[in-house]
C-alpha cells in the first residue's frame, strides 16, 4: 500500500476550514480512495453518483442530505449538477451540522457552478496521481517512464502499464470527456492530444496546430484550454516585466502525466525512451510537475527571451523568488542563461534538478539538488 498521507492532510486540513471541499482531478487518480478513508463506502454518509443506490438515494436531495451530521462525501458530482444551490444552502446553517467533501473530474461545468453557487464556502483540492515524494527516491525511473496514474505505476509488467495507459486514453476520448460536457469528436481530440505531446516542453504556437488540424486558432485554443481544465494538459504562463528586453508571451505546454506523455509518443520501455528525440523535454516536463507537487507555490511561470536566456520554473512561495531549472545531464554546470535569469528576475535563489544524487553548489545562491531531494522523496 503506497501512503499518500500528505494528501489525506491537505483534505483534512481544508475540511477543518471550509465548509464544502472539492476534490478535483482526473479520473483514476485516486481521489475516490482517498474519499474512502474518511467516509466508508458502505456509510450513509457516502454517495457515489455513478452507482444506481446512491442515484436512487438522492432522487429527493434535500430530504436525503438535510439530516446527515459529520462528514459527507458525493463522488463524481458532476453528475447531479442541480445539487449545487442546495449545498449552498446547507452550508449556510447555523450551526453546522455536517460538512462536504465533493469529489469530480473538473468539468468546466463543475467549475462553473461551484464558483457560482458555492462562492465564499468552497475550498479546491487539487489531486494528482502518486508524486514522487510518495514513492521514494528509488521509484524515480519507474515513474518517469509510467507516470503517476495508480493503476499505471503499480503493475509487474510493463506490457500491462501500457496497454492500461492505452485504455485509458481511449476511454477518456470516447466516454469520460463526452460525460464531463465535451463535444468534439474522440478522433479529433486524440490527434489534438497526439500533438500536443510532440510540443510538450515548447511554446504554444496555435497558428501551426491550426494548420495541421485544419481549423482555426481559436478553435485550436479552445482544445487547449479544454484539456488544461481536465487536468490533462498544463500552460505554464510566462512571465515578462520591463527588462529593456523583448520576452516570450506565449505558454509553454506539457501533457501533466508522464506515463501518458509516453505512449502518445509511442513509447512502451525504458530503452525506448532513453533513445527518443524527446527524452529531454519528457524529463523536463517530469521534473516541472514533480516541483509544482512539491512546493505548492502561490504562482508559478516560466521565462525566455527572444535572446535565449531562459528559466524553467520562476515560482513565487512565501515572497521569495525561486529559480529551477530542469536538466537531463550526469553534471550540470553553469550558463550563461543561468546568470542572466539570476541577475534580471532578481532571484533569491536558482536550484538546477537533475535526476543524479549529489548535491554541489555552482555559483552565490546556485545550486544543483538532485530531484527526489529537492521534491522530499527519501
Amino acid at each position: 500500500m503506497i501512503d499518500r498521507d500528505t494528501d489525506l492532510e491537505r483534505i483534512r486540513t481544508a475540511l477543518a476550514r471550509s465548509r464544502v471541499v472539492a476534490l478535483l482531478g482526473p479520473r483514476q487518480c485516486g481521489k475516490t480512495t482517498l474519499a474512502r478513508k474518511l467516509v466508508p463506502a458502505d456509510s450513509t454518509n457516502y454517495f457515489d453518483l455513478e452507482d444506481p443506490d446512491s442515484l436512487a438515494r438522492l432522487s429527493e436531495p434535500s430530504t436525503a442530505l438535510r439530516h446527515l451530521e459529520g462528514l459527507v462525501v458525493i463522488d463524481e458530482v458532476q453528475r447531479h449538477s442541480g445539487l449545487f444551490p442546495l449545498l449552498r444552502v446547507l452550508a449556510d446553517r447555523q450551526p453546522l451540522p455536517a460538512r462536504f467533501l465533493i469529489l469530480g473530474s473538473a468539468s468546466p461545468e463543475l467549475l462553473r457552478q461551484s464558483s457560482e453557487s458555492l462562492a465564499g464556502r468552497l475550498e479546491t483540492v487539487p489531486l494528482e496521481g502518486f508524486r514522487l515524494a510518495d514513492l521514494g527516491a528509488e521509484a524515480q525511473r519507474r515513474h518517469w517512464l509510467r507516470g503517476g496514474f495508480p493503476l499505471a505505476y503499480t503493475p509487474y509488467r510493463e506490457a500491462d502499464s501500457v496497454a492500461w495507459r492505452r485504455e485509458f486514453l481511449q476511454t477518456f476520448l470516447e466516454r469520460d470527456a463526452p460525460q464531463l460536457g465535451v463535444r468534439i469528436p474522440a478522433v479529433t481530440l486524440r490527434r489534438f492530444w497526439t500533438m500536443v505531446a510532440h510540443y510538450h516542453g515548447q511554446t504554444w504556437n496555435g497558428s501551426e496546430l491550426a494548420r495541421s488540424l485544419a481549423v482555426n486558432q481559436t478553435t485550436v485554443r479552445r482544445y487547449l484550454d479544454l484539456m488544461a481544465s481536465l487536468f490533462m494538459v498544463r500552460q505554464l504562463p510566462p512571465w515578462f516585466e520591463n527588462l529593456g528586453k523583448r520576452q516570450v508571451r506565449a505558454p509553454k505546454v506539457y501533457v501533466r502525466d508522464s506515463g501518458l506523455l509516453h505512449v502518445l509518443l509511442g513509447i512502451t520501455s525504458a530503452r525506448d525512451l532513453e533513445g527518443h528525440p524527446k527524452v529531454g523535454a519528457s524529463w523536463e516536463g517530469y521534473a516541472v510537475e514533480e516541483v509544482l507537487k512539491a512546493l505548492r507555490p502561490d504562482d508559478a511561470y516560466f521565462w525566455a527571451t527572444h535572446h535565449s536566456a531562459e528559466l524553467d520554473l520562476l515560482l513565487f512561495k512565501d515572497g521569495r523568488r525561486i529559480g529551477v531549472e530542469c536538466k537531463r545531464a550526469d553534471a550540470p554546470t553553469l550558463t550563461p542563461s543561468m546568470r542572466i535569469a539570476l541577475a534580471d528576475l532578481r532571484l533569491d535563489e536558482l536550484r538546477v534538478v537533475y535526476p543524479g544524487v549529489r548535491r554541489y553548489p555552482l555559483a552565490d545562491k546556485v545550486e544543483v539538488v538532485p530531484l527526489a531531494e529537492f521534491v522530499g522523496a527519501t
